[in-house]
């Protein structure tokens, strides 16, 4: 069977990726706290696609949750699902991959970053993918 990661980025992308979850976990028969509760053989047989099973039998998302500001991956931390994900699916990257709108407007005023400080992120997000595929 195959497995996919999920990764959501931004507020739009989180926002649509806090609903994908709570419509993925009501299909495979998942409740808010990652508990199967469901009652069909082939939930059980696909429920590694999107989940893996963590201690004492709870599922928990595949999925990398990326923002430059922390307050949509808090919305989704205290909504419904929220508590489905472990701590470490959340990366937050404070404006250190691109330039917000007022940055835009106002060249003058974007800040340089170093090679390391640019490439932090994609290595947290690289160690993140591969820690699942292994």
């Amino acid at each position: 069977m195959r497995e996919i990661v999920h990764i959501q980025a931004g507020q739009c992308g989180n926002q649509i990726g806090a609903k994908f979850w709570e419509v993925i976990s009501d299909e495979h028969g998942i409740d808010p706290s990652g508990n199967y509760v469901g009652d069909s053989d082939l939930q059980l047989e696909r429920i590694s696609v999107y989940y893996n099973e963590a201690s004492s039998h709870k599922y928990v998302p595949r999925a990398i949750l990326v923002d430059l500001e922390p307050g949509t991956m808090d919305s989704v931390r205290s909504g419904a699902f929220g508590h489905l994900f472990r701590p470490d699916n959340f990366i937050f990257v404070p404006h250190v991959l691109g330039m917000n709108g007022y940055e835009n407007q106002h060249p003058s005023k974007r800040k340089r970053f170093s090679r390391s400080q640019r490439t932090k992120p994609q290595t947290q997000v690289n160690m993140f993918i591969r820690e699942y595929l292994n």
